[in-house]
């Protein structure tokens, strides 16, 4: 499944195939044509029909050529296969011809090294292998000729060594010399014809190509294809190749030429990075390329032929899919999604590490199609398969949701997807799919529902008292107001204050979901407010609470939020600490920031539930007891006192018990 704003990785192919570099894709071992761009086609001179056929039968002139083994040990081997200037024999037009292509099988692996895809890409060379035929014929001629001079000079020096003694012979060897004379001059005629041609040969070839000459690499002969690649006119020709490229200066290939300038000995280089000066800037350009040094008479080299290729696009495509395929990786990794493919016919997955631990499998433990279908609960195991069978028969994906028990033993929810695909014969043979582990979501929609419920009931309890009171109250409206009129409002009166404060922790908790609980921020005397706070506690004269601390700290927050946060707090140690007669609050200065408790003398809260108290929707049973409300009191609290930017915590013990304290930033209000 890809990420939002991610090519898939098929899309990519897809886009990449209208480039004009041959391209093709071959699977399995009779290698089968996946895929064919036109530039692949035509040079097969075959229509789209190919696609899908083994090679073979789509290019039936291939039979009797390497180049089906070379396939083949690629697929089996795993190992990739280069070739450059090759030969093939193919039908255009239904005559035979022979092409030159510089070419490469490379061997796309999967997790388990094993061989997924061949990646065919292929360009035509055949006008650069005549180039380069022709230029060698070239220097054989201009060899040729050189010999016949020096054959001829020897013969000039015998003649003029005998002349002394032969001077009978005079007009004999005089004729002889003007011969010779003449023979001289259609020679050099001749090689000043070759070296037009050769001249014209390299500016007309459809490679870039470039003569350098000497030791400092003069600039001879260029062609505009070079010119091009290295962003000149051809101002630069008489000048060293250094003067007129000065960005090559500290790249390798003026190295590269010194070698084969001094060793005689050609180099191929195949996707060369070079930095070549445009508009003032150094961009990065791909090159392949040959030098080829040529000879004098005395086997010395003179000059170097450069023939080249642009192939940045080829070289930034494949590292675009490269980098595409990287960040899928990458996203499948952050996302916790894992992926695998399922051989249908034997049950082997090849999954990455996320799907194995969605599961409750280590990376390295085997996990194969059955193993799956055992860590799923019974029960949804057929309705898994038939989801998946129904997927296989529609061509489309199944979606399923279902429960797993890991080896520990613990249930973890699986949210997966999956879609088949198929052989040469129609016949779904694996299945792709990913899966991702739901069981946070799960369990917070549980308890969503839960706290639902909760809600409901803890409403419907003080609304059925209240109504139940205002029917008592309506059957007896005309009697005489006694005692029982008066119970039955002041019952009313306290329901309806449950009903109250349960909604307003609902509206607290709405504005919070929405960031919403807006602070209106002033400077108040914080121990006059502790001292005028929760009056309801008070009046009942049940509890004591007993106030201590600086009786005129000044702290700037929003006095109605902090009132809130300690009434919160003292209903608490109400309700969790009934038999604990006194409440203790306290205030202390610290270096930044002022500290308010809150301290009960019940029985405490176990460790185990103290880093839950603040949660949303968490609810305590307490001693084996359970409480009403809606388990958000001290979560807003926790809000409250965040968006002052203080913190909030308990300490407790259980037999001595509880104290409830948050702080907040000290202002310095004077």
């Amino acid at each position: 499944m890809n990420s939002p704003q991610n090519i898939s990785p098929e899309k990519l192919l897809s886009v990449l195939f209208y480039s004009p570099n041959a391209t093709a894709v071959y699977q399995g071992d009779d290698i089968k044509i996946i895929s064919a761009n036109e530039a692949m086609i035509n040079f097969w001179g075959k229509g789209s029909s190919v696609v899908g056929k083994n090679i073979l039968d789509a290019v039936p002139e291939l039979k009797g050529q390497p180049f089906f083994d070379m396939l083949q040990n690629v697929w089996r081997s795993g190992q990739s296969f280069i070739a450059k200037d090759y030969p093939a024999i193919l039908n255009i037009d239904g005559v035979l011809q022979k092409f030159y292509f510089d070419f490469e099988y490379k061997a796309i692996l999967d997790s388990s090294g094993k061989t997924e895809y061949i990646l065919h890409t292929a360009s035509e060379v055949t006008e650069r292998q005549e180039a380069l035929k022709m230029v060698d014929e070239k220097s054989k001629s201009e060899q040729k000729l050189i010999n016949d001079l020096s054959a001829l000079n020897e013969e000039y020096l015998a003649t003029n060594e005998d002349l002394s003694s032969k001077h009978e012979e005079l007009f004999s060897v005089n004729n002889k010399l003007l011969q010779t004379r003449k023979e001289l001059l259609t020679a050099n005629h001749t090689l000043a014809e070759n070296e037009k041609r050769f001249k014209t040969l390299v500016e007309k070839a459809p490679v870039a190509m470039a003569s350098l000459k000497g030791e400092n690499f003069e600039i001879d002969i260029v062609n505009d294809m070079v010119l091009n690649i290295w962003n000149k006119d051809r101002s630069i020709v008489g000048m060293p190749l250094q003067e007129a490229l000065p960005e090559l200066i500290g790249q390798s290939f003026i190295d590269i030429l010194t070698e084969v300038h001094e060793k005689g000995e050609p180099y191929f280089g195949k996707e060369n990075r070079v930095l070549i000066e445009k508009n003032g800037l150094l961009e990065e350009l791909y090159l392949n390329f040959a030098y080829q040094p040529i000879f004098d008479e005395n086997n010395k080299s003179t000059s170097v032929l450069v023939v080249a290729s642009d192939v940045t696009e080829l070289v930034q495509s494949r590292h675009s899919l490269t980098e595409i395929k990287n960040r899928l990786e990458i996203a499948l990794d952050a996302s916790k999604l894992g992926s695998t493919e399922v051989d249908l016919e034997t049950g082997i997955m090849q999954s990455n590490d996320q799907f194995k631990y969605n599961f409750g499998y280590m990376p390295e433990e085997e996990f194969n199609y059955p193993d799956l279908f055992e860590a799923m609960l019974p029960e949804y195991r057929e309705k898994v398969r038939s989801l998946v069978q129904e997927a296989i028969k529609t061509n489309g994906i199944y979606k399923a949701e279902y429960p797993v028990k890991w080896k520990d033993g613990s249930i973890h929810w699986i949210q997966a997807h999956g879609r088949p695909r198929y052989n040469k014969n129609g016949v779904a043979d694996r299945m792709v799919g990913m899966t991702s582990d739901i069981t946070e979501k799960k369990l917070a929609e549980q308890r969503k529902d839960d706290f639902l419920s909760v809600a409901s009931h803890e409403l419907k309890t003080p609304l059925t008292a209240v109504k139940a009171s205002i029917q008592l109250l309506n059957r007896i409206k005309d009697h005489p107001y006694s005692e029982i009129h008066t119970r039955l409002i002041e019952q009313s009166d306290k329901e309806i204050e449950k009903m109250h404060m349960l909604i307003d922790d609902l509206l607290n908790m709405s504005r919070l979901g929405q960031d919403q609980l807006m602070l209106e921020y002033g400077v108040f005397n914080l121990y006059e407010m502790l001292s005028k706070s929760c009056s309801h506690v008070r009046f009942e004269n049940k509890y004591q609470l007993i106030l201590k601390g600086d009786e005129n700290l000044m702290v700037y927050a929003d006095e109605h939020r902090i009132e809130q946060v300690v009434v919160n707090l003292v209903n608490n140690a109400v309700k969790y600490a009934k038999d604990s007669e006194e409440i203790h609050i306290s205030i202390e200065s610290l270096e930044n920031e002022i500290k308010v408790s809150v301290r009960d003398f019940g029985n405490g809260i176990s460790e185990s539930l103290l880093p839950h108290l603040f949660d949303r929707y968490y609810r305590v049973e307490h001693m084996s007891k359970s409480y009403s409300g809606l388990g958000l009191g001290l979560y807003i609290c926790s809000e409250i006192i965040k968006k002052h930017s203080g913190k909030i915590g308990v300490d407790s013990k259980l037999g001595e018990g509880s104290t409830f304290w948050f702080t907040l930033p000290d202002k310095k209000v004077s």
